[in-house]
């Protein structure tokens, strides 16, 4: 005969952050009123008490019951996963080694295009599309006169003169100066190095290739040195590209390095272009240009970033000592 008095037993089923028990008796009773007979119950099953994992089985009331509902179950404690301490270490360390990797690629295609180019120019296959680019940006049955409104030539001229020896020379020695006024003289030698080191190589490529300007157009402005690959498009590729990647790394919104070293990119091209449009440049030289000048500006960055992470130069936003 069963007690009067349901006994009453809890069923600790372990949730996240906190624990909730059943009142099988409260259940029990339910049951015998709504259906006249004992229904399932939810006992407690412990095989050992002093194990932190409690298991919960569904087991029948009455044995002679035919129709079961359940089949015994075991419902495992289920515990929260605990993340690796130093995995956000090495996901960093993953993407940084994955920027290098493709830095790396680029600058190899940059400088295999060059390579291609160069052979190109010297046996004289790009002479067609050269001749068909310098030829097309001038009128028809005037070669003196550009395309275009009244107004663009002599916006050419101003933009052409920020790839100059005198504006780009002012630029670098500004954005040192600056260097050194912050304290960060380590990183200031190494911005003299790349933009000084650039010019020298450019020059001596200049040399090398000693391929005489173009004369299938009346040059607009005047010109003296060899062609081959374009100084204006190289040397503004060294300056502005490598500073806008110095700069772009003081900063910690993507979406600011992203315009810092966009309005660089966009700055070289447009000058880029003021040299054909002049009629002082072949196309293949200012393609030239900008190959070896982004592959310059990508290598001095890779041993800047190299660099940093030896502490040889100062870190962005390093606070000088």
């Amino acid at each position: 005969m069963r007690d009067p008095a349901p006994k009453r037993e809890m069923l600790h089923a372990f949730q996240p952050q906190e624990a909730r028990c059943v009142d099988i008796g409260d259940i029990r009773a339910d049951n015998q009123r709504r259906h006249g007979e004992p229904g399932l119950a939810l006992e407690p099953s412990l095989p050992d008490q002093r194990s932190d994992e409690a298991m919960c089985q569904v087991v029948h009331s009455s044995a002679s019951r035919s129709d079961s509902r359940a089949d015994p179950v075991s419902l495992p404690l289920e515990r929260k996963p605990v993340p690796h301490p130093h995995l956000p270490t090495i996901l960093a360390g993953l993407r940084k080694e994955q920027r290098t990797l493709a830095m790396l690629a680029a600058g190899a295609a940059l400088v295999a295009g060059f390579i291609k180019l160069a052979e190109e120019v010297g046996e004289g296959e790009t002479g067609a599309i050269d001749r068909a680019i310098l030829t097309g940006l001038r009128q028809p049955g005037d070669l003196a006169t550009p395309i275009g409104p009244s107004w663009l030539e002599g916006s050419m001229i101003d933009l052409t003169a920020l790839g100059g020896t005198t504006v780009l020379t002012l630029v670098s020695v500004l954005a040192i100066a600056f260097l050194l006024v912050r304290g960060r003289w380590r990183q200031a030698v190494f911005a003299a190095i790349a933009t000084g080191g650039g010019a020298i190589m450019g020059k001596t490529l200049k040399a090398l290739f000693a391929r005489e300007r173009p004369e299938i157009v009346p040059h607009l402005i005047e010109v003296t040195s060899l062609s081959f690959p374009s100084g204006h498009s190289t040397n503004s590729a060294i300056v502005y590209l490598t500073l806008a990647a110095m700069l772009a790394a003081s900063f910690q919104e993507r979406a600011a390095r992203y315009f810092v070293v966009g309005a660089a990119a966009m700055l070289v091209l447009l000058i880029g272009i003021t040299r054909v449009y002049l009629g002082v440049h072949y196309p293949s030289d200012v393609l030239g240009g900008w190959t070896l000048g982004a592959a310059w500006a990508l290598a001095m960055g890779l041993i800047a970033s190299l660099l940093q992470r030896k502490r040889t130069i100062e870190l962005p936003g390093e606070t000088p000592d």
